[in-house]
C-alpha cells in the first residue's frame, strides 16, 4: 500500500535531465554575463548603481546577488519562525488552493501575512518621526514585504514547485531565459514582444501629422461626423509617456469616442529625446503648448482653443495659461481639462520620496554624457510605486513559472519609455516636486515674464483618479483654491491611467460630482453624488456647454485639406522612436 506522501527516488534518466537543465542554465547565465557586463556602467531601470570595480568584476556582481539572496532568505525564515497565526487576507498572490490546502504553506501565508501587518503597523507607532521621515520609511517598508513574500521564491511558492516538477525545470530554464533578456534590455517585460503595433492595433484611429518641430508632432484626426463643434480641441499628453495611451485599442481610445462625439480633434505627440533636444527647458514645452495653440487658431480660422493637459503636461499648461494672462491674451484659449494634473506639489504623493539629494545628484550623473535621461530609469521608478503589481507578479510569472505575460495593450504602453531632457527634467523635479515654486506668484519666470496661476481665470474641468499614487486626489484638488474662473471638478474611480482611461462602453468603475460649493476635498466627497461609469459622457456634456456652435466638418476640418498639408500618417515618426 503507497499514501501520496512517498517519494519516488529519481532514476538514473530524471538525474541526466537535470544535469542538463543545470548546464544549460549555466551557459545562458555566462552568456548573458559576458554580453553585458561590459557595456555600460549601469543597467538602466534595476535600480543598480556601479563602481567603476564592481562594472568589470562579474565575480563581485554575483556575489552580490547571492549574498542577498541568502540573507533574504534567512531573514524570512526567521520572520516565519516567529510568527503563529495571522488573519485572513485577500490577497491574490496567495490564490492558488495549495497555499491553504496544504499545512506547510497555508503556515508561511498566515505567517507572512502576520509579520508584514506587524511591520507596517510599526512604522505608524514609532514616536519622533516627522512626517517626511515616516512616508519614507513606509515606503521602505512596504517595498521590503513586497520583496519578501514567499510567493517569490521558488522554495516557498508551491505554485512554482508544482510547475518545476511537471516540466522537470523546463519552466525555470524558460524563466531564466526571460530574466536574461530582460537584463539585456533594463526593464521587466510586461506584455510579450509583437503582439501590439502601432498603426496596426494600437493607435490606429485617423488622422495626418500636419505640423512638426524638433519638439513635437501635431497630429489632425479625421471628423466622423458630418458636422463638429466649431471650437477644437487639443490634447497635451505627458512628455514622460508616448500620447497612445489615449489612443490604446479603438474600443479603449480617447481620441476615437471624442471624435465620434463630433469633435475636431488635435494631438501634440512629443518627441523622445536625444541630443538634438537636451537643451530645450519649461519654457520651450510652454512655448509648444502656445505654439500648437496657435497653429490650430490659424489652421480653423478659430479665436480659441478646447485643451486637455494630463499629469506633467497639465502643469506646464496651466503655466502656459498663466503666462497667455500675463500678456493679456488668455482668450486664446475657451477652456481647460486637467487630467490628474498637479500644480501644488506639497502633497504630491510618493514621487516626492525621488526628491533626495543623492536622487538628483544620481540623475546628474546618468545625464552628464548625453544630456539625456535613459526612460527605463523613469519606468523603473514608477514601477516601485506599485512593486507588487508591476515587478514581483512578473518575477512569478516570467522567471519562476516561465510564462510569457498575457498580451495588454495598456502595459505594452507601459513599456514603451521615453527619454527625457537631462535638465529639465532635473529641474522639474528640483524648482516644482521639491521646492513647489510654481504656486509662489513670481516665482517662475517663461520667457523673461513672471507667471502668476491666481490669474488663470478660463473655465476649466477638473478630474482626479480615486486611487491615484502618482498624483494623489488631494493634490490635484488645490487647484479648485488656485484657479479663479468657473470650475468643475469631478473625482474618478481608480487611479492615474484606469481612472482617466474608462471607456463608457466598458460599464467600469464610477465617479462623484458635487453641484454644491466645497471648500476642500473631503466636503466634496461628503456631499459628492456617485455616478456608474465612465465619467466621459459628463466631460463631453461640459464642453460643448462652453462652446456649443457646430459646423459642417468640411474644409480645414478635413486633415490636410487646409493651409497645412499632410506630412505623414497618424500616428506619426515621433511616437515609434526610442
Amino acid at each position: 500500500m503507497t499514501d501520496d506522501t512517498t517519494t519516488t527516488v529519481p532514476g538514473i534518466e530524471d538525474w541526466q535531465h537535470w544535469a542538463l537543465v543545470m548546464a544549460r542554465a549555466n551557459e545562458m547565465i555566462m552568456a548573458a554575463w559576458a554580453d553585458n557586463l561590459g557595456k555600460a556602467s549601469h543597467m538602466p531601470g534595476l535600480g543598480l548603481a556601479q563602481t567603476p570595480a564592481s562594472a568589470t568584476d562579474p565575480m563581485q556582481w554575483m556575489s552580490a546577488g547571492a549574498e542577498a539572496w541568502s540573507k533574504g532568505l534567512e531573514a524570512w525564515g526567521q520572520m516565519i519562525g516567529q510568527a503563529t497565526q495571522a488573519g485572513e487576507a485577500r490577497d491574490r498572490r496567495f490564490n492558488s488552493p495549495e497555499w491553504k490546502e496544504n499545512p506547510v504553506f497555508d503556515m508561511v501565508r498566515q505567517g507572512y501575512l502576520a509579520i508584514s501587518d506587524k511591520l507596517l503597523g510599526t512604522v505608524e507607532e514609532i514616536e519622533g518621526l516627522d512626517e517626511a521621515a515616516r512616508s519614507r520609511l513606509r515606503f521602505a517598508t512596504k517595498g521590503f514585504v513586497d520583496a519578501m513574500s514567499p510567493a517569490n521564491f521558488m522554495a516557498t511558492n508551491p505554485e512554482v514547485m508544482k510547475r518545476t516538477v511537471e516540466t522537470k525545470g523546463e519552466n525555470l530554464l524558460a524563466g531564466l531565459k526571460n530574466m536574461l533578456g530582460d537584463i539585456s534590455r533594463g526593464q521587466v517585460t510586461q506584455s510579450p514582444e509583437g503582439a501590439f503595433e502601432l498603426g496596426r492595433n494600437l493607435a490606429t484611429t485617423p488622422g495626418k501629422v500636419i505640423h512638426e518641430t524638433r519638439l513635437f508632432q501635431l497630429i489632425h484626426y479625421a471628423p466622423t461626423t458630418e458636422t463638429v463643434l466649431e471650437t477644437p480641441l487639443v490634447i497635451f499628453p505627458p512628455w514622460i509617456n508616448r500620447f497612445y495611451i489615449l489612443d490604446l485599442t479603438p474600443e479603449k481610445s480617447f481620441v476615437k469616442w471624442t471624435v465620434d462625439q463630433g469633435v475636431s480633434l488635435f494631438m501634440v505627440s512629443w518627441k523622445s529625446a536625444d541630443e538634438t533636444i537636451r537643451d530645450v527647458t519649461m519654457d520651450d514645452y510652454v512655448a509648444a503648448q502656445v505654439e500648437a495653440v496657435e497653429v490650430i487658431r490659424d489652421l480653423l480660422g478659430v479665436k480659441s482653443v478646447h485643451t486637455i493637459g494630463y499629469c506633467v503636461a497639465g502643469t506646464t499648461l496651466a503655466a502656459a495659461l498663466a503666462w497667455l494672462a500675463a500678456k493679456g491674451e488668455a482668450d486664446r484659449v475657451a477652456s481647460v481639462t486637467f487630467f490628474t494634473a498637479q500644480v501644488d506639489f506639497e502633497e504630491a504623493g510618493d514621487l516626492k520620496l525621488f526628491l533626495g539629494d543623492e536622487t538628483m545628484a544620481m540623475l546628474t550623473k546618468l545625464t552628464a554624457e548625453k544630456g539625456v535621461l535613459d526612460g527605463r530609469v523613469m519606468a523603473a521608478t514608477f514601477n516601485l510605486l506599485r512593486g507588487r503589481d508591476l515587478i514581483w507578479n512578473y518575477v512569478v510569472n516570467n522567471y519562476l513559472m516561465g510564462n510569457d505575460p498575457p498580451p495588454f495593450d495598456l502595459l505594452h504602453w507601459n513599456g514603451d519609455v521615453t527619454n527625457l531632457p537631462g535638465e529639465w527634467h532635473r529641474d522639474y523635479l528640483q524648482r516644482l516636486y521639491r521646492d513647489n515654486l510654481l504656486v509662489k506668484p513670481g516665482a517662475i519666470e517663461i520667457a523673461g515674464v513672471p507667471i502668476d496661476l491666481t490669474k488663470i481665470d478660463t473655465p476649466a474641468y477638473i478630474q482626479a483618479g480615486r486611487e491615484d499614487h502618482i498624483a494623489p486626489s488631494a493634490s490635484v484638488w488645490k487647484l479648485m483654491r488656485i484657479l479663479t474662473g468657473p470650475k468643475r471638478f469631478v473625482l474618478a474611480g481608480s487611479g492615474h491611467i484606469a481612472g482617466v482611461v474608462n471607456p463608457p462602453a466598458a460599464g467600469k468603475y464610477q465617479y462623484w460630482t458635487n453641484e454644491s460649493a466645497a471648500a476642500t476635498l473631503n466636503e466634496f466627497v461628503a456631499g459628492a453624488t456617485e455616478q456608474k461609469g465612465s465619467w466621459w459622457p459628463d466631460w463631453v456634456e461640459w464642453l460643448r456647454a462652453e462652446a456649443p456652435k457646430t459646423i459642417k466638418a468640411d474644409g480645414a476640418r478635413v486633415p490636410g485639406a487646409g493651409k497645412l498639408k499632410a506630412i505623414e500618417d497618424a500616428p506619426g515618426r515621433y511616437v515609434r522612436t526610442r
